[in-house]
């Protein structure tokens, strides 16, 4: 029987039972009952080692019951993938394959919004490097210019990740702000289309065709739509009838329309 020392020596994690054995039997079987139930046996056995790892990630927004889930399919996976011939313990090949598992089902269905994967990778680095940084600077916040330091990011990328770490979950728009004692909510913060862009686009279209229209028909046009005078008062000013201040805006008007609608065409 071997000691203790030999068996930690061999194993790396406590929860690690001796199954080189029966992974080389499996490799040998053909697939039918007999070898489903060894296949179960072998899952069995390292639940254990599966469920502990699922206990690294809690308190990240997940039950730790889903995690286990996602663990135990992990190990599944594991162990259909496992080849002993490759002369590597089964615990060495299946911690990375596990942790993989659960790190995925973070990435894939833990954001409210899709964050491409290097923003989620920044975030990562970003939120162990200032984890370490509390420890060692106690009393205060690290600063960005440390963060990227201690996760070999630029600065912008440092930014970026502490950005990322705001943003795993999504508020509401009806989500009243901090602070808020009228009912400010976050939909109020939204912009909407100004209307006076369209005005802009059409002075900017019609201004080269006021420009080469005859000085009196600029006049009038000016007098009456920036100057907001009344027709009866700019033909008082021009010494012309109102009628005729009325044909002169209203030709002036479709011989402008007409101009802009033959460019826009």
């Amino acid at each position: 029987m071997r000691s203790d020392a030999q068996q930690t020596k061999r194993h790396p994690h406590d929860d690690a039972p001796d199954t080189a054995a029966a992974f080389r039997r499996l490799t040998e079987m053909p697939h039918g009952p007999e070898r489903d139930a060894l296949r179960q046996e072998l899952v069995s056995a390292w639940l254990p080692m599966a469920e502990r790892l699922a206990g690294r990630f809690r308190n990240r927004g997940e039950a730790l019951d889903d995690l286990r889930q996602v663990a135990a399919l992990g190990l599944v996976k594991a162990v259909d993938r496992y080849d002993p011939e490759r002369g590597s313990a089964f615990e060495s090949y299946a911690v990375p394959t596990v942790t993989g598992e659960i790190k995925r089902h973070f990435r894939d269905h833990m954001w409210t919004l899709h964050v491409p994967r290097r923003v989620q990778d920044l975030r990562n680095r970003v939120r162990f490097a200032r984890q370490e940084l509390t420890q060692t600077v106690p009393g205060r916040t690290p600063t960005l210019a440390e963060i990227a330091e201690k996760a070999q990011l630029s600065e912008e990328d440092a930014a970026a990740g502490l950005e990322a770490l705001e943003s795993f979950t999504a508020l509401s728009l009806d989500a009243e702000l901090p602070g808020s004692e009228d009912g400010y909510a976050l939909r109020d913060a939204l912009g909407a289309p100004d209307p006076a862009l369209d005005v802009v686009i059409d002075r900017e279209a019609v201004k080269p065709r006021i420009a080469a229209l005859p000085e009196r028909e600029r006049a009038i046009l000016y007098m009456r739509f920036f100057g907001d005078m009344t027709q009866s008062r700019i033909a008082e000013r021009l010494g012309i009838s109102q009628m005729h201040v009325s044909r002169l805006i209203s030709r002036c008007c479709d011989r402008l329309r007409q101009e802009v609608m033959q460019d826009a065409a």
